[in-house]
């Protein structure tokens, strides 16, 4: 069950778990107490893009691909030739740069790929091609659907 609204975590670390649940496609059942939830639990359970890669039709459950000291790289097929990648800070560093390689998320090598971070509600404008890097605060994580673009 969610955790997200009980208490004792940050809302970064709030983000991580609806995140790694949803790309997990566990069930989202809230834990806490709807009648009182707060703005800032609201904001982060009704993330639609979030909802939506846990709905995906597809309906494959992603896994961590990597694990290098505090950083952690799940990644999960999408419809649509998409892939879901969350990549995780679980240290007290500030900040880390996290790098998921092609290989290790599901994409074939040098093709070229836009994309979309779901909690700042963007699509980034530079495509990547064979990795992703991201710089992820300490207890938080980055969210992202990859789509093929050539």
């Amino acid at each position: 069950m969610l955790e997200v609204g009980n208490g004792g975590m940050t809302k970064n670390e709030y983000i991580v778990h609806f995140s790694l649940w949803a790309i997990s496609k566990a069930p989202l059942l809230l834990g806490c107490d709807v009648r009182n939830v707060t703005k800032e639990t609201l904001e982060v359970v009704s993330n639609k893009e979030v909802i939506a890669v846990n709905q995906d039709s597809l309906g494959v459950q992603a896994k961590k691909v990597r694990m290098e000291g505090d950083a952690e790289i799940w990644a999960g097929p999408l419809s649509g030739y998409r892939v879901a990648v969350v990549l995780l800070n679980k240290g007290t560093q500030k900040h880390i740069d996290i790098t998921a390689n092609w290989d290790d998320i599901g994409i074939p090598p040098k093709t070229v790929v836009q994309a979309r971070d779901l909690w700042e509600h963007k699509t980034l404008k530079t495509p990547f091609v064979n990795k992703l890097r991201a710089t992820v605060e300490s207890h938080a994580c980055k969210m992202f659907v990859l789509k093929p673009v050539a």
